[in-house]
């Protein structure tokens, strides 16, 4: 982590909002990064977070209700993902200047989600849960990677994911035992009804009334959402999807996840003021 931009935590309508901030001459737009299933704002902290903030863009991470320190981890299963839109709305609401947002996973799900109703000056998603919902990439995991899926399960059901399964289900290049075991300590279950809610029934709604620009880009090895379910998704958008090479899902912290950063950055700033 780059000391020179600490983190510091806030807590907006319950939620854990983990902020880190440039210097005087930064970018006006601030960037909201909105996690995925089984973690929280925690994962940008590391890389994502200091790096934008070095490049100059006041960056904040909003841990969707039931997860990290925010209210309601004693009932996730029964929080949607109508639930998990309201916070992000919440966070956007409390920034002075409305974000541009960058969601991975499930959070990408979110942030589509999201523009249904609210503008936003730009969005990334970031092998991101596509409009179709969950369904094509269940059984793409169920024929191709019925193993891990059982492993997943494990930590649904509160329990613990082996390292190995840890490391197939985001990573493709070298990654060192103490960043999986830093995953799986921080690995936590995932709503039942917000599953349900990505699979069939709370999927976006197409098209968005104000579509703000989208970058939508996924990783050539990822188990969770393929390549081909990226496409899907850039397709349902009529925007090109930029797939990168030689990574997994969790392109956030593969070896070459300076590459993903520099990429976004040139794109956030053709964008952004």
């Amino acid at each position: 982590m780059d000391k020179r931009f600490p983190i510091q935590s806030h807590t907006v309508a319950g939620c854990e909002v983990l902020a880190c901030l440039p210097g005087r001459d930064g970018h006006e737009t601030p960037l909201l990064f909105v996690h995925g299933s089984f973690v929280g704002a925690w994962m940008w902290t590391s890389t994502f977070m200091p790096w934008f903030a070095a490049a100059g863009y006041p960056c904040y991470a909003v841990s969707l209700r039931g997860h990290g320190a925010s209210i309601e981890r004693e009932r996730i299963d029964w929080l949607s993902i109508a639930d998990y839109v309201e916070d992000v709305a919440a966070v956007a609401t409390w920034l002075e200047t409305p974000p541009a947002l960058i969601g991975h996973s499930m959070g990408g799900f979110v942030v589509q989600k999201y523009l249904e109703r609210c503008p936003a000056p730009a969005a990334v998603l970031l092998c991101a849960v596509p409009p179709q919902g969950l369904a094509a990439t269940q059984f793409h995991m169920l024929l191709q990677k019925p193993g891990l899926m059982l492993e997943l399960n494990k930590v649904m059901n509160g329990g613990m994911a082996s390292l190995e399964a840890v490391r197939e289900a985001l990573f493709a290049q070298p990654v060192s035992d103490a960043l999986l075991e830093e995953f799986r300590a921080h690995m936590q279950v995932e709503s039942q009804r917000a599953i349900w809610d990505m699979t069939v029934f709370n999927l976006p709604l197409l098209p968005f009334k104000e579509r703000p620009p989208l970058f939508i880009a996924g990783a050539e090895h990822d188990v969770m959402v393929p390549p081909f379910l990226v496409q899907a998704t850039a397709h349902s958008y009529g925007t090109p999807a930029h797939i990168f090479e030689g990574m997994g899902h969790a392109l956030t912290h593969e070896q070459n996840w300076t590459h993903v950063a520099e990429t976004l950055k040139q794109w956030l700033d053709s964008q952004l003021p």
